[in-house]
């Protein structure tokens, strides 16, 4: 079970930082993943991190700006967002699968239940 926290509205130039809590996922390395889903559009990858923290994928348009990290023992990872921008105006959910990080939903296990970001 993923429990997303953090989401808001902020004005252009502003930050946010969301907080994906998580439990199980204990048999193993596993990949939390940050997806959005923006009004009549698909559900897009936009951050991935492994449970060894060395491999992470940022989507060029976040690259510079988001930043995610996972914090195995506090079983929460997190999304600071910096720089936003009306166009990260989206859902955003956190999401976890067994194994290697991929890049396409349907293969991942779990997902939080979505936290709205608006930039205005």
């Amino acid at each position: 079970q993923l429990v997303e926290s953090g989401g808001g509205s902020v004005q252009a130039g502003g930050s946010l930082t969301l907080s994906c809590a998580i439990s199980g996922f204990t048999r193993g390395r596993y990949c939390m993943a940050w997806f959005h889903q923006a009004p009549g559009k698909e559900r897009e990858r936009v951050a991935t991190i492994n449970s060894d923290a060395n491999s992470i994928y940022y989507s060029d348009s976040v690259k510079g700006r988001f930043t995610i990290t996972l914090h195995n023992a506090q079983k929460t990872a997190y999304l600071q967002m910096a720089r936003l921008q009306p166009e990260d105006t989206a859902m955003y959910y956190c999401a976890a699968k067994y194994g290697d990080c991929e890049f396409d939903a349907v293969r991942y296990d779990a997902w939080g239940q979505g936290t709205q970001v608006t930039v205005s």
